[in-house]
């Protein structure tokens, strides 16, 4: 009919709905032992298309179908009651005609031809032709696209008959590839491997067109776009079985097993959930094999993005990409030497002022969330390649231990979180004239010293939390420190001068965080805990610097 399983699932329900056929949704093609056949056949005896070989088999009897398979659902697909193309109309008639047709024609006779097969020689060859002469048409009258063409009929003949060569023809060819799949043949396909139920697997060819995966070309074939194909096989290279039908059918047949009462649905349950979020973790885990199938099926790396920053072996430019999947949004790429660069996700990442990394001279940059958020610098090449040996994949350099590096944890860490256990509080040397300090681990954000000149971290630590030491510089026109002064260096936790400048915060984040580098390390300026004589109440803190403090402890 030229329709897709879809649309034809479609109008089936429709005309269900309307009373004109029975369930479509069934995979039974059995009638059972009492349904009312030649009352089904009745209803089409005035239907002009097929009166004449309706009301003939209702007079000389029916012709009982052969056992099909039963599964136990519902009836095979009947015509319930008559139906007119102009009632219908358009693909709901159509549909409608096949559907009656073919139930008609399971209560016809058989088609009855003659076979013939004449064996003839042409010099030494030896040759056959086989053609069939139609003697009784049975179902194929009510069905003509199933009938025998005249075509293959062959001329009467005697033995010893001679006839002259019209031509003889030698051709040269090439074994050609087979065809792509007809949607007809995939739906064959997926029933012999167990994919998909009548109901369902409709919905599933269609969901491969609407995602781009596949195109109906004409006579229905389907067509496999770039996209459908580097799917495919970089699902296969990560794990084979989301592209194999075994694991599929291997759920099917358990499902069967549940409504026949063999197989404990809680326990199918519980197993195939198993199954698949390790698999799909596993798939998270190996996404970086899919990204690199996208880059080369394609555009060329080198031929996308915008230069960002250099690269610390060539000092070329180096570009940041966009890619399909979120799990890895952006990367630096090196086309001088085809390196390619994971980034943080989730954020803007822009040149951090042409500074370097003091280890590989790579050029940094900073990632931001947004201006009410956090933002840190880092290095490209230490952010895929950590070169410490307490730092992980995916730290940037607010979590770096580098002992000198200006922009590392152990130059600009302040002190321990106030809310996360492994996190530190760490300066943002970039966010002046509205200052703050963010955790590297966690959303917690001080703001602190707003309109100040210069914030500094000092190498000096606080004797009573063992923090480090804050030197601030304000403009004397915009100074809040007492006596008009202009500087101070003291502990933000503990400093009574600080206590109104401080405020706690948490980040204002466009997705959560997915960073890497949990783990615990020591890092400057943690602190380990009050002195006794300087315990501060945690449950009645005297101020706002009091509250961060009994945090802190």
């Amino acid at each position: 009919l030229g329709m897709g399983p879809q649309h034809a699932m479609q109008i089936a329900e429709r005309l269900y709905t309307q009373g004109y056929i029975s369930y479509p949704r069934t995979e039974t093609t059995h009638y059972p032992e009492n349904f009312d056949l030649k009352g089904c056949l009745r209803q089409q005896a005035n239907n002009p298309y097929w009166a004449e070989t309706v009301n003939a088999l209702l007079s000389e009897g029916i012709n009982r179908p052969r056992k099909g398979h039963d599964a136990g659902d519902h009836p095979p697909i009947t015509p319930m009651r008559a139906a007119t193309e102009t009632e219908l109309g358009g693909d709901g008639w159509r549909l409608y005609e096949y559907i009656t047709r073919h139930f008609i024609a399971t209560v016809s006779a058989d088609c009855k031809y003659l076979q013939t097969t004449i064996s003839f020689s042409i010099g030494p060859e030896r040759f056959t032709c086989v053609g069939k002469v139609v003697t009784s048409p049975g179902f194929t009258e009510i069905m003509p696209w199933h009938s025998i063409p005249v075509e293959e009929s062959l001329p009467h003949c005697e033995k010893g008959d001679l006839f002259p060569i019209g031509e003889i023809r030698l051709l040269e060819k090439q074994t050609c590839p087979p065809d792509y799949l007809t949607e007809a043949e995939l739906i064959t396909l997926m029933e012999k491997h167990g994919i998909g139920t009548d109901a369902s697997i409709p919905v599933h060819i269609n969901n491969i067109c609407q995602r781009n995966y596949v195109t109906v070309e004409s006579g229905r074939r389907l067509k496999p776009t770039n996209l459908g194909i580097v799917l495919v096989h970089g699902y296969y290279k990560i794990d084979a079985e989301l592209v194999l039908p075994t694991i599929r059918s291997a759920v099917e047949k358990q499902l069967n097993l549940i409504a026949l009462g063999k197989a404990n649905y809680h326990q199918v349950l519980e197993h195939t959930l198993d199954i698949f979020k390790r698999k799909f973790h596993y798939f998270v885990d190996s996404i970086a094999g899919m990204d690199e199938l996208m880059e080369v099926s394609f555009s060329p790396l080198a031929a996308t993005g915008k230069p960002l920053s250099r690269c610390g072996k060539c000092h070329r430019f180096m570009k940041r990409l966009m890619f399909y999947f979120q799990a890895k949004p952006s990367r630096l790429h090196c086309s001088h030497c085809d390196d390619t660069y994971s980034l943080p996700q989730n954020g803007t990442i822009k040149l951090y002022k042409e500074l370097r990394c003091p280890l590989d001279d790579f050029e940094l940059v900073l990632w931001s969330s947004g201006s009410r958020g956090k933002s840190y610098p880092l290095c490209p090449y230490c952010y895929n390649h950590p070169p410490f040996r307490d730092m992980k994949k995916g730290m940037g350099c607010n979590e770096c231990t580098h002992p000198t590096c200006q922009h590392s944890l152990s130059m600009l860490g302040i002190g321990q979180c106030v809310e996360c256990e492994n996190g530190i509080l760490v300066l943002d040397s970039t966010s002046g004239p509205k200052w703050k300090m963010a955790c590297n681990k966690c959303n917690v954000i001080v703001h602190f010293f707003e309109n100040a000149h210069k914030v500094r971290v000092s190498p000096e630590t606080c004797d009573l939390c063992e923090a480090a030491l804050v030197d601030v510089d304000f403009n004397k026109a915009k100074s809040p420190l007492p006596g008009d002064e202009t500087q101070h260096s003291g502990c933000v936790f503990c400093d009574p001068v600080f206590q109104d400048l401080v405020e706690l915060k948490h980040a204002a984040m466009r997705h959560p965080m997915h960073r890497g580098g949990q783990g615990k390390r020591q890092g400057r300026g943690r602190g380990k805990g009050r002195k006794p004589g300087g315990r501060v109440n945690p449950k009645k803190p005297k101020d706002k610097m009091a509250a961060l403090a009994a945090y802190f402890v």
